[in-house]
Parts: structure tokens; C-alpha cells; sequence
């Protein structure tokens, strides 16, 4: 029997930052090469629909001129708040949520979703690092997930904190942020599909468990 410890909590899109928000460095960022200009390129028309900024941004991470942007390229583009790349778990997690296609690669219009939602989650990261250091400790996360919904005890907060920074154990970048709350929503939502009642436990067999552990698993 699993019980939700602290109501289901949400993630309320309209609390985000809009469109055209600029990641500040304390956050992280896209970083486009230096002294950067977007050529123009044959197969590169920008649709109607792509922002000409994002058209841009896109041009500047698609390094071998595919058309397609790989995990690798993303996580070449951004970086967090401590100066390092963004996690290998962190793109693959993000290319495979706009992947309309599957085959692993996101095209400009799946990258414009992307660039959208990064930049919503900056938004929310940044509202909570309260001291701008570019990374959240135990108090700065549980607030976050109360402002969200969630009420986890310290115990938990601690264990998110230890399990995404296995350095010092002891604070959250933007990226492993990101990867958490993604991996909380995919649970929550598994867990209320089979809390019919709304009562916040659950009963689940031993094959069910472990296809929602794998399938909410980067």
C-alpha cells in the first residue's frame, strides 16, 4: 500500500514566466557560441509559427547543420548556475518529453516547446534561490514544493537534496531541479490514476509498481 504523503499538488502553468522571458546566469542559460550570428541556411526557412529568437537559438545549437537537435547539442547550450553543463540525464529527460517523433532528435518546432518550457522552469528555479547563489537548499526546495502543492516532510526534502548533489549533499542546481520535479509530476500522476477514490493511498501489485517506477524513470 503507497500512500501520497501530502496531497497531490500541481503545477500551475499560468504562475510560470511568459513567452520572451530571458534566463538570467544566476539560474542558468542557453549560451549560444561567442561573437554568434545565424547564417542563413538552406533548410532553415523559418515557419510562420517559430519565433525569429528561437529560429536563432536553434541554428546556434544544431552544430552539424542537421535540422535535428540531439541530447549532446542541447546539453551544449546549457548551463546552470555553478557554471557546468546541464546533466546528461537533464537533456535526455527534456529531447524525449518534445520528441513528437520518437527517433530521438527534436526539429525546430519541438525546440521552440523546449526553449518555452526551460525558460518557465528558470522562471520558477530563480523565484526560490532567494539568495541568487544559482542553486536551492533544503529550505528554498520545500518551499518550492509547497508553493506547488506538495507538503514533504524534512526527511524527504533532504533525501531529493542527497540524491541530485552527490558532491556535497547538501544544495540543488537548476538542472537536477528540473529532473525532480519532473519525476515528482510523472509519479503524482500515476498514483492518481489509480487513486479512484481520492483518498491518497493506494494498493499496487508488485508488476505494477515496478512499471511505474520504469516508465517514470529518465
Amino acid at each position: 500500500m503507497y500512500q501520497n504523503p501530502g496531497g497531490y499538488g500541481g503545477y500551475n502553468q499560468g504562475g510560470f514566466a511568459p513567452r520572451g522571458y530571458t534566463p538570467q546566469p544566476q539560474g542558468g542559460s542557453f549560451t549560444p557560441p561567442a561573437g554568434y550570428a545565424p547564417p542563413a541556411q538552406a533548410g532553415y526557412g523559418q515557419a510562420p509559427q517559430v519565433h525569429p529568437d528561437v529560429q536563432s537559438w536553434f541554428q546556434a545549437v544544431d552544430k552539424d547543420r542537421s535540422g535535428q537537435i540531439t541530447w549532446e547539442e542541447l546539453q551544449s547550450a546549457l548551463i546552470n548556475g555553478q557554471g557546468e553543463r546541464f546533466s546528461p540525464t537533464a537533456c535526455k529527460l527534456m529531447i524525449s518529453m518534445f520528441d513528437s517523433d520518437r527517433n530521438g532528435t527534436i526539429g525546430v518546432n519541438e525546440f521552440q516547446s523546449l526553449y518555452n518550457y526551460i525558460n518557465q522552469w528558470l522562471a520558477v528555479f530563480k523565484n526560490y534561490d532567494r539568495d541568487q547563489s544559482g542553486s536551492i537548499d533544503e529550505p528554498e526546495l520545500a518551499q518550492a514544493f509547497q508553493q506547488m502543492g506538495f507538503r514533504f516532510s524534512p526527511d524527504f526534502i533532504k533525501f531529493l537534496i542527497a540524491k541530485s548533489d552527490i558532491k556535497t549533499r547538501s544544495r540543488m542546481s537548476v538542472d537536477q531541479f528540473i529532473v525532480i520535479c519532473i519525476q515528482i509530476q510523472q509519479f503524482t500522476e500515476a498514483f492518481k490514476k489509480r487513486d479512484t477514490e481520492m483518498k491518497g493511498v493506494v494498493t499496487l501489485g508488485f508488476e505494477d509498481f515496478l512499471s511505474i517506477a520504469l516508465s517514470c524513470s529518465p
